[in-house]
């Protein structure tokens, strides 16, 4: 069981409703998904099927279908073991949220929909707007959400950025974050990557994606998260 912290009921349905009919019951003996749910499903794509059914049948079918790398080498589909600072919980449920970390000299900036973190639900009846495609880190760089000011040390405006300036934008707002991280794995799905040479020399990537789901991982490293 994980327990989740953010889940992209969104990219979910959209992967979900592609994956062949044929497939899913496979899948769904290796995900150990209720048969008969998916046998359900596969008459009618309308079935009541539960969103954790579908993440793990599509989470099964990326795993089998495609190169789900490791962070610190993504491809396509990566996944990560990181402490995260997550800004934007407290403000508005139909703003960005973004989730960044580190890991020796890889820096990862996940960035989503703030209504997709669990407990942080938008009202039914208000129009909610997506920030999963990369143009929304873009906007965020240049003009950062007001209610994400308390957690950052400093308030910043960028003139608006190009692909090669937002990799050193991302490690600035990324070390900006004064938010505690909780420590977590996740599946996402990579919008760019690029690197930063820091005035010492060291080389950093710099890896920006857009998170099917995150969840608070069980290893947690000694000494806690930095």
């Amino acid at each position: 069981m994980r327990y989740y912290l953010y889940v992209s009921t969104a990219k979910v349905d959209m992967l979900y409703g592609q994956i062949p009919p044929k497939l899913l019951r496979r899948l769904a003996v290796e995900a150990k998904v209720d048969l008969k749910v998916v046998s359900v499903a596969v008459q009618s794509p309308r079935a009541d099927t539960s969103t954790y059914d579908r993440l793990d049948l599509v989470e099964a079918y990326l795993d089998r279908e495609f190169d789900v790398s490791w962070m610190s080498e993504p491809s396509a589909w990566f996944r990560g073991d990181l402490g995260l600072r997550i800004a934007g919980y407290g403000g508005d449920a139909n703003g960005p949220t973004l989730m960044t970390g580190r890991d020796g000299d890889t820096v990862v900036a996940l960035i989503g929909s703030a209504h997709h973190l669990i407990g942080y639900q938008a009202a039914p009846d208000m129009h909610r707007v997506g920030f999963s495609g990369l143009p929304s880190i873009f906007r965020l760089l240049q003009d950062t959400p007001p209610e994400w000011e308390g957690q950052f040390n400093v308030r910043s405006r960028f003139a608006m950025p190009d692909r090669e300036s937002v990799t050193h934008d991302v490690l600035r707002v990324a070390e900006s974050l004064t938010v505690p991280p909780m420590y977590c794995e996740f599946l996402a799905r990579q919008l760019m990557r690029g690197t930063v040479t820091q005035e010492d020399g060291r080389e950093l990537t710099i890896v920006v994606g857009t998170p099917l789901y995150v969840a608070m991982s069980d290893r947690v490293p000694e000494g806690g998260v930095a």
